[in-house]
């Protein structure tokens, strides 16, 4: 007898711009692709304060009961270590704010869920992380230390094992035999352990004098860089999640529009313009350039016709100079 998965619940953030109707078109691809999915839906709403130039939270009243209408639920949070400084740490100090001890599944805002995210076999005590990434974070400099270096140091810093995290299956020197994440998903038991533990190591990676990051860029590679050593000192790894469900038939991290017209599966695309079409929804989504046009008005589906999905150019730069050759690109 299989053994029944836990309800979790499912976190975005929502903020006053682009990110507000990102969240509604999340929400409305959790009740489309995924009707079994019986936890809480929470859009965590940065609120006004001082690390903000101007108020973060969601203004907007068709948004707001937009969410309200898929059953999402606002939780506001206060911002009291990034802010307008490092918008991506709202991801980190959401979680201080979610309910205590149960366990939840963090996405980007910009991410569709494209299957039944209830058939997913997640180890809540076994963390893990998206890993849809490239090596962005860290780049050794000229005078050293070399990646490897950069990463131990990290490791020895928080008294975390180092070579316990290694894939010795790569090449040394090699990105992917370090533990690397992108954080466009990331879950746990409990989103007021994880979100200590992250943000103590961020703060601490961000605002310590560290010699091996001399050099380093750290916005927005911040999150990135403290993800693995959270992941890691959690009793979490690379293959806590077995490949083939999110970032893959499950969810799509997207990230910007013409890309997802561009590069996406056509299962992607029916699910965005399906979950989009709802007058409901319709009303709200249009006032948002990007969707006006490229779901709407239909300029997505030109951007498609301009990229062969079995051949891709490697680089993205690529693909975005051939969008914006044609006066496609929105963002």
């Amino acid at each position: 007898m299989q053994a029944k998965r836990p309800e979790f619940n499912v976190v975005v953030i929502g903020q006053n711009n682009r990110i507000q109707f990102e969240a509604v078109l999340f929400a409305a691809s959790l009740r489309h692709s995924s009707p079994r999915f019986s936890g809480r839906l929470i859009v965590a709403v940065p609120q006004d304060g001082p690390l903000w130039e101007n108020d973060p939270s969601i203004q907007n009243p068709d948004v707001l009961r937009a969410l309200d209408h898929f059953g999402a639920e606002i939780l506001p949070f206060n911002n009291e270590v990034f802010g307008e400084s490092y918008p991506q740490g709202n991801k980190i100090e959401a979680l201080l704010s979610l309910p205590s001890g149960e366990p939840f599944v963090f996405f980007d805002s910009d991410t569709l869920i494209t299957g039944e995210l209830a058939e997913v076999p997640f180890d809540f005590d076994r963390p893990s992380a998206s890993r849809k990434v490239e090596g962005t974070w860290p780049k050794p400099t000229l005078y050293g230390p070399d990646i490897g270096g950069i990463w131990r140091a990290l490791y020895d810093r928080f008294g975390l094992d180092f070579e316990s995290s290694l894939d010795t299956s790569q090449p040394q020197g090699y990105w992917r035999r370090f533990l690397y994440f992108n954080a466009g998903y990331f879950y746990y038991k409990c989103p007021r352990l994880f979100g200590e533990r992250f943000l103590n190591l961020a703060r601490t990676i961000r605002d310590e004098d560290i010699p091996e990051l001399t050099g380093q860029k750290l916005d927005p590679w911040l999150d990135q860089a403290a993800l693995p050593l959270v992941i890691h000192s959690l009793g979490g790894s690379r293959d806590s999640l077995p490949d083939g469900h999110l970032d893959g038939p499950v969810s799509c991290h997207y990230r910007l529009f013409p890309l997802l017209y561009a590069r996406e599966s056509d299962n992607v695309i029916e699910v965005l313009e399906k979950a989009s079409a709802p007058n409901k929804v319709k009303k709200v989504l249009k006032t948002y350039d990007p969707i006006k046009k490229l779901v709407y008005q239909g300029k997505g589906r030109k951007i498609r016709e301009m990229f062969d999905r079995d051949n891709l150019p490697h680089r993205e730069q690529v693909i975005r100079k051939t969008i914006k050759s044609k006066g496609l690109w929105q963002r």
